[in-house]
């Protein structure tokens, strides 16, 4: 009686098994390239994704007993846009992921045309090129050709969530969820479905459009023939950030979670009813279930945390792996004085600026690379403040992702946040979640009270330090904020 979980992230996909006591039994890795054609534009390869889901799923396959499998569960990042071809499933060109920035001026246009306020009434997002909408619009202008056959209905559209169904079922079934949709600023939150309206505005056929299922549930088995010999019922799909809200039991009114991946994303549940913000933060969809009742979030999207050590590794190499920087940074007593605003692909929540960049400031001949990796990770902390101070009444917050695992990014947080961080046993919730969503759909699981039984604290790092100091450092921090922003403009 255990779950699949696919979890289809932003540089490379997890396939994890989840037994019934909520336990990762076996867990598979393959990476995928990252592809920058001009500065600021990020592209994946629709065809490497799949590949690495099999790769991923391969490995996975080879620890457990295959006969205990009983449902497949989805997640994925939400806001890069996949086309295909219905009959062969390739895909045209490559997909433009949620960090790409190539459709600012598409946003300046409408907004300087009056729309920006209508889409927030209707999407609960602003007009930013971290969504989906207008990277169609700009696929429509640049790429008439290819557009073509989306209008002609040859070509489907999908989030990264549909393109995967599409290519476990032999190209059977073209679906997506509530939380992918609502993200991608053509979904009525609301009325929870698609807008015609949006469609319009954005130059999008409703035709080339997934149908909308419930986050849990049988939807469609997957084809033995083209995933592994696997026929199983696909029973739960979420975007990452509300599968890591799930994967938290993060199931009443209140309850917040901050997922530490690429980007870093807070997670506030709602309850039923859509939340506005005056502060920068997002409304969304955080998932629909089976009998049709709406749960809905506050968001704040951060967009670079994780990549930016992964740049520390890969691009400065000053750093030979992730797991390394908490014992670098802790070398010194501090950053000396640098701030470094990771700012790599704009700003997103609260500042909301495509065209602010990566800023270093306060380098001296004393700035060792210690100084620079304790300025990343405080970096990290400070963005997540930002959002938190939007968030007055929040007592505790649970951590997940894979930079969770950092004592010393967790400790620096709760210092600066004031409050209590709380670290699961299991910190991979974003694949936890999606299991936990096909489970229940498929019984695994009786209800959500179950699954909050499997929910187990592994450390608790309370606030610490001189609060004049650390109020400071961050009152510097958004002044190097400030110094970033319109870089690019």
């Amino acid at each position: 009686m255990s779950v699949l979980a696919i979890d289809a992230g932003t540089t490379g996909v997890t396939a994890v098994v989840v037994t019934p006591d909520g336990r990762i039994e076996a867990t598979g890795y393959q990476e995928f390239r990252q592809h920058f054609p001009h500065p600021g534009w990020v592209e994946h390869s629709a065809e490497e994704i799949w590949q690495a889901t099999i790769e991923a799923t391969r490995e996975v396959l080879t620890k457990v007993d295959q006969s205990e499998l009983t449902a497949i569960g989805i997640t994925n990042q939400r806001e890069t846009i996949v086309l295909w071809d219905r009959e062969t499933l390739g895909s045209p060109r490559r997909a433009i992921v949620w960090q790409d920035r190539r459709t600012a001026d598409i946003c300046e246009r409408l907004r300087a045309d009056g729309h920006e306020d209508r889409v927030t009434e209707l999407t609960g997002l602003r007009l930013d090129p971290y969504f989906s909408g207008t990277k169609l619009m700009w696929l429509a202008e640049q790429e008439p050709h290819t557009w073509a056959l989306v209008e002609s209905g040859r070509y489907a559209v999908g989030t990264v969530d549909s393109y995967l169904i599409a290519r476990m079922t032999r190209g059977t079934w073209h679906v997506t969820d509530v939380s992918n949709a609502c993200r991608t600023l053509l979904f009525d939150l609301e009325a929870g479905d698609w807008s015609e309206e949006l469609c319009g505005l954005f130059g999008v056929p409703r035709d080339a459009l997934p149908d909308l299922v419930p986050n849990w549930g049988e939807v469609a088995p997957s084809d033995p023939k083209v995933f592994l010999g696997l026929e199983l019922p696909i029973a739960g799909i979420a975007g990452d950030q509300q599968s890591a809200l799930f994967g938290q039991t993060c199931f009443d009114e209140g309850e917040s979670k901050c997922t530490y991946g690429t980007g870093s994303f807070i997670l506030t549940n709602t309850g039923g009813e859509v939340v506005r913000s005056d502060a920068g933060l997002l409304s969304t969809a955080a998932w629909r279930s089976p009998g049709g009742e709406m749960t809905y979030a506050l968001e704040g999207a951060i967009f670079v945390t994780g990549s930016a050590v992964q740049w520390l590794r890969d691009g400065l190499q000053i750093v030979g792996s992730a797991a390394e920087t908490a014992a670098i940074a802790a070398t010194v007593d501090d950053s000396d004085g640098v701030v470094f605003v990771p700012a790599l692909t704009g700003l997103g929540a609260p500042h909301w600026d495509p065209h602010a960049r990566g800023t270093i400031l306060g380098i001296t001949r004393g700035t060792t690379r210690a100084h620079l990796v304790r300025a990343t990770l405080e970096g990290i902390a400070f963005e997540v403040r930002d959002v938190l101070e939007t968030l007055p009444e929040l007592t505790t917050l649970r951590v997940d992702g894979g930079a969770a695992a950092n004592d010393f990014l967790c400790q620096l947080q709760a210092d600066q946040v004031d409050r209590a961080v709380e670290r699961p046993e299991i910190v991979e919730t974003t694949a936890l979640g999606a299991a936990f969503l096909a489970g229940l759909g498929t019984g695994v699981w009786d209800s959500t009270d179950d699954l909050r039984e499997t929910w187990a604290l592994e450390r608790r790092f309370e606030p610490a330090g001189d609060r004049d100091a650390l109020d400071a450092s961050y009152a510097r921090w958004r002044d190097a904020v400030e110094r970033s922003k319109g870089w690019a403009g």
